[in-house]
């Protein structure tokens, strides 16, 4: 596979916010435009931070006093699966165009058995790539 620059492959349409903007506020924005994370800047556009979708759970979690709502309300019930006889093409495909993070993987009779993620996909992509020749370089 040829080398991919990050240039090539980046989002250029940034969902941004200030540091003073309210969480709330943030997680509409994120909703509205179905991203995991805006990138939180000054006025003149530097970055200051990112705040993601992995920082409301903390937010959720911490929140004072506990909500009682239950996570029927908010959970996604149509989940996307996998079998551990699907390839990873055709399940990273699956999970790029329904905007997945995660998925979880059933069995008929054993029920759900596991979850892929883009992490795992991204490790994945790493190992079977050859080193670039500057990491090449470095390791000898």
């Amino acid at each position: 596979m040829e080398d991919v620059l990050v240039g090539r492959l980046m989002s250029t349409t940034l969902q941004t916010v200030t540091p003073e903007t309210l969480v709330e506020e943030a997680a509409q924005k994120m909703l509205s435009n179905d991203v995991g994370s805006v990138i939180v800047t000054d006025d003149e556009n530097h970055l200051e931070g990112i705040l993601t979708t992995t920082d409301f759970v903390e937010i959720v979690a911490e929140r004072q006093p506990k909500d009682e709502t239950p996570v029927s309300a908010y959970m996604t019930a149509d989940v996307s699966t996998a079998s551990i006889q699907d390839s990873i093409r055709e399940v990273s495909d699956r999970m790029v165009e329904g905007g997945f993070h995660h998925m979880p993987v059933v069995d008929e009779t054993e029920g759900v058995i596991g979850m892929i993620s883009t992490t795992d996909l991204t490790g994945y992509l790493s190992d079977v790539q050859t080193p670039s020749p500057s990491q090449t370089d470095s390791a000898q």
